[in-house]
């Protein structure tokens, strides 16, 4: 079992940026799949970006370029770097953990309210 929890979430003003960070129990650098998803009022829960193993990382369309996903070895979490933010990044934030490659076992944080607004 693996717990996850987030922080760093909170009220920005548009154009402002802010970072997310998720650690908990097990090591992240070992985990496969490391990443972030979010859910806006109203909407269903969507990808934002996601690292595995050596691969280049993925990222919505609609973050590419302001939004950063890292793995943080030295603090065993993984990041979310938002810049440029827009009201319509208003979201709930969730850490996303596939540890095995081959195996569909996967956890989520409780999430972290993030709320673009001046």
């Amino acid at each position: 079992q693996v717990q996850l929890v987030e922080s760093g979430g909170g009220l920005v003003q548009p154009g402002g940026s802010l970072r997310l960070s998720c650690s908990g129990s097990g090591t992240f650098s070992s985990f496969y799949t490391v990443g972030w998803y979010r859910q806006a009022p109203g909407k269903s829960r969507q990808l934002v970006g996601t690292i595995s193993g050596g691969e280049p990382t993925i990222y919505a369309d609609s973050v590419k370029g302001r939004f950063t996903v890292s793995r943080d070895r030295a603090k065993n979490a993984v990041a979310l770097q938002m810049n440029s933010l827009t009201p319509e990044d208003t979201a709930v934030y969730y850490c996303y953990v596939r540890p095995g490659r081959y195996t569909s076992q996967e956890y989520w944080g409780q999430g972290t309210e993030v709320t673009v607004s001046s």
